[in-house]
């Protein structure tokens, strides 16, 4: 058995091209609750924000080739960033789903091709895993531990009992957050289409002017949903541009704060249920909570989420802003975890761009346009 081995994790579902390279040390924890020792030697992530700017979201054929075109640069400069020789990878681990099916087909392709020349151990990564054992990674969680898990393709809270262990408490029934603040932004014709942009307008807008709909908090679970919530902006919007022939600055503030204030009491009524929810299933004296993905970088949520933690005695923690978002260092940590419990993948490796985290627990709701959500 090694002291330690070095993972490379490729990570191309969406519209970030990204390629990490960790060391895990199997000296003291290998199988234990605290999950593994890792290192991050290098990562390099390439953006397409740029590229689907103008379409006010991911176009699958635009994101496809970029994926093609970037993902052998990536490669290269992670390489020469963390000085390690492709000889000394162990393991080559891949995002193997879910996801867009044309960035998967790159990311996989390449992880055989280089499987193939070196003889490395291929490991088939769940994106879902790589996000939900990323708090381990970074804030050294012991398991079982909860997690929500937020971001433009998903919202799910998660029982994470071990790396194989993983169970969905609920899960949005329609659109997932990240989705919904990005067509806010667009609904409100901003600089760019993005959560990011709706947040710095909702610093300076008033929150208390428009009363949005919170879906679903008053049901004794911790299903979400945000369809109505988006629908009710969108009328909000064209009320006001019909009535005004048009929206003010001001009006986009206040339409941004009160909606990402709807979003704040959606999850905090929902995390305090799936909190109540873990906490009958977990025997831990000390109940952890994460949040992890895109919108985990919204300082408004974050903030209101650790507060209510903190009211709750519940222990807080949430990924670096970097790893939030999709990343091959996540795909790497994951991959050695899958790894280690003595499982690989052949060269008949197939991008799954459905791939439910917890088969067991799959409830038969929730279709969106592209089908059940995940």
């Amino acid at each position: 058995m090694h002291k330690s081995i070095i993972a490379l994790g490729i990570e191309s579902s969406c519209d970030d091209t990204s390629i990490g390279i960790i060391n895990v040390d199997l000296k003291d924890n290998l199988f234990t609750s605290q999950g593994l020792t890792s290192k991050k030697i290098g990562l390099v992530t390439v953006s397409q924000d740029k590229l689907h700017k103008e379409y006010g979201g991911v176009v699958p054929e635009i994101a496809a080739r970029a994926h093609s075109e970037r993902i052998d640069m990536c490669f290269k400069k992670v390489l020469e960033q963390s000085k390690v020789e492709l000889d000394s990878i162990d393991i080559i681990c891949v995002t193997a789903g879910p996801g867009l099916i044309g960035g998967l087909l790159s990311g996989v392709n390449f992880a055989k091709g280089l499987a193939f020349s070196t003889g490395k151990p291929l490991i088939g990564v769940n994106h879902l895993v790589g996000h939900a054992l990323t708090p381990q990674m970074t804030n050294d969680l012991s398991y079982p531990y909860l997690i929500l898990m937020a971001s433009g393709g998903h919202c799910q809270y998660l029982a994470v009992c071990g790396a194989n262990k993983i169970e969905r408490l609920g899960t949005t029934i329609d659109d997932a957050p990240g989705e919904v603040f990005d067509k806010v932004a667009k609904m409100l014709n901003l600089p760019i289409f993005s959560g990011s942009e709706v947040e710095k307008y909702a610093k300076k807008g008033d929150k208390s002017r428009f009363s949005f709909p919170l879906p679903l908090v008053n049901k004794n679970d911790c299903d979400l949903s945000f369809s109505g919530l988006k629908s009710s902006v969108r009328r909000q919007v064209d009320y006001l541009a019909e009535k005004q022939s048009g929206l003010y600055v001001n009006d986009q503030k206040d339409i941004c704060a009160s909606f990402q204030e709807a979003m704040k009491l959606i999850f905090e009524n929902k995390t305090k249920k799936a909190l109540e929810l873990f906490s009958k299933v977990s025997s831990e004296k000390e109940v952890s909570f994460s949040l992890a993905g895109g919108v985990a970088a919204n300082e408004t949520i974050r903030h209101s989420l650790k507060e209510l933690c903190k009211e709750l005695n519940v222990r807080f923690s949430a990924p670096p802003l970097d790893l939030c978002t999709d990343n091959g260092l996540m795909i790497a940590y994951a991959g050695a975890q899958v790894y280690l419990g003595g499982y690989e993948d052949s060269l008949g490796l197939s991008p799954r761009p459905r791939w439910p985290i917890d088969v067991d627990h799959q409830k038969p709701i929730g279709f969106g346009k592209r089908g059940r959500k995940v």
